[in-house]
């Protein structure tokens, strides 16, 4: 996908604090949270995209630490949806 479909689902779907399933091409699709840090607007210029794995979700909203951050390509993705809580 690119920056700016990346961008206009975060802005339309208004997912500030929302688990998104996220499918990608080369990699095994996972659930996370897209971040919005300090060099976030640095990173969306080169289509990069820092998220947490929901894996890490707990020990991230306890701290707020971006370590457990993952940077991943806006190219490798195929698809996005926001994850319905159970």
């Amino acid at each position: 996908m690119t920056s700016e479909e990346i961008q206009k689902f975060n802005k339309n779907k208004n997912i500030k604090n929302e688990v998104v399933q996220i499918n990608f091409r080369s990699r095994p699709s996972l659930k996370g949270l897209f971040l919005q840090s300090k060099d976030s607007q640095e990173l969306q210029t080169k289509n990069l995209w820092r998220i947490v794995s929901e894996s890490n979700l707990s020990s991230y909203l306890k701290s707020g630490d971006e370590n457990f951050s993952r940077i991943f390509n806006g190219v490798d993705i195929t698809r996005m949806e926001v994850v319905k809580p159970s």
